[in-house]
């Protein structure tokens, strides 16, 4: 939430450097780290760089990428962030076997080289366009003035934002802002991401065969966001969110079905044979890539991701142990209706400029009804 006016009043470039150091200092804390307080301190200030970036890349690379390949830029983002899970997965695997027990503070203090690349990266990069205007910086975004100066006019007429987004005519992208995020964490990724070492374990892989396990999903992960890439901008989002759903509910079916076969109720499988880990192990591989191949690819947007992620990660223990293998039909029953969901209410935004994209809301048959044609606050231009 704070990146957000940051955002809006400092540009998008000084958000993005201000999340660099965030995460550069926090990592240093987390390697030198003595007690608790040092611990939560670091914590809190990765959060911020997380955050900060999270809030700050995707609007960037949306105004600064040709309509043409804008869906495969913003993926890039993804794409980074699967390139970073698999690195460090790699790293904790290797420190895991350092002797002397030193081995985390290495793995957890090194993430300052990402952070200072990030800060110092900055330093090249101009601000988009949008982001000049917002801070009336009118000379340095002469160039591409026309439309986007029309739209950072209106734009600034509104007085409160937040309360102007609660108002019926944002109310599409309203309803999308929450549940696209809301869906990420239903779809039960980010629980495989979090606790994979403890799924793992409690099928019968050892600590180091953990580490490989969610070493091997991370690959998969970078895998899959590498096919998104090259067919996000050919097929469209609809396509690939319908596409992943389907995947993923098959694999939640497979491990529900799976899972309940050897561990029952009881949680006590006995000795598991090599046949059942390879099949859990790629069930849940396909399921990553479905995910990561579609709504894995994201101001109130990300907080509601970062809400609901925290959310999932204090339940997933207490919802494992009574729900079981029930567990993943919770979520492949939410899988469902997020497919349902966007079948019939997401509208295509293949190829669309970003500052034409309010007309492809006013042209959808279940969403036309919230715009009014004598408003000029939306976007201009005709697709």
């Amino acid at each position: 939430m704070t990146a957000s006016w940051i955002t809006q009043g400092l540009g998008r470039r000084m958000t993005m450097m201000f999340g660099g150091l965030f995460f550069a200092i926090g990592a240093v804390i987390n390697g030198f780290a003595e007690n608790v307080l040092m611990l939560i301190i670091d914590q809190v200030l990765l959060g911020f760089g997380i955050g900060f970036a999270n809030q700050s890349i995707p609007i960037y690379l949306s105004e600064i990428a040709p309509s043409k390949y804008r869906g495969a830029l913003n993926i890039m983002f993804q794409l980074s962030i699967t390139i970073g899970i698999l690195v460090a997965n790699l790293l904790n695997y290797f420190t895991a076997k350092i002797d002397g027990g030193w081995g985390w503070r290495l793995s957890l203090g090194e993430a300052v080289v990402p952070g200072l690349i990030f800060f110092f990266g900055c330093f090249f990069l101009t601000d988009s366009p949008n982001s000049l205007l917002e801070c009336d910086k009118f000379e340095e975004a002469k160039e591409e003035f026309n439309d986007l100066a029309k739209a950072s006019e209106a734009a600034k007429l509104v007085q409160n934002p937040w309360r102007e987004i609660l108002t019926r005519k944002y109310r599409p992208q309203l309803i999308f802002a929450i549940l696209i995020p809301l869906f990420q964490q239903l779809t039960g990724m980010n629980v495989f991401v979090f606790y994979a070492h403890v799924l793992f374990k409690s099928m019968g892989f050892g600590n180091n065969a953990s580490l490989m396990s969610a070493l091997i999903t991370s690959i998969v992960n970078f895998s899959a966001t590498l096919v998104s890439i090259a067919t996000v901008d050919k097929y469209g989002r609809q396509t690939l969110f319908l596409e992943g759903g389907l995947q993923m509910l098959l694999c939640q079916l497979v491990m529900t079905v799976s899972i309940a076969s050897k561990f029952g109720t009881s949680g006590n499988p006995g000795e598991l044979p090599l046949w059942f880990s390879m099949l859990v192990v790629i069930a849940m591989c396909v399921y990553i890539a479905g995910f990561a191949g579609s709504i894995g690819l994201r101001r109130i947007t990300v907080a509601v991701n970062m809400i609901f992620t925290f959310c999932i990660a204090q339940v997933f223990t207490t919802m494992l142990c009574n729900l079981k293998f029930g567990y993943f039909i919770f979520f492949a029953v939410c899988v469902v209706g997020m497919s349902i969901f966007f079948c019939k209410f997401l509208p295509e935004t293949k190829g669309v400029p970003i500052e034409e994209m309010t007309i492809v809301w006013k042209n959808h048959p279940r969403w036309s009804k919230y715009f009014v044609e004598k408003d000029s606050s939306f976007g201009m231009g005709k697709i």
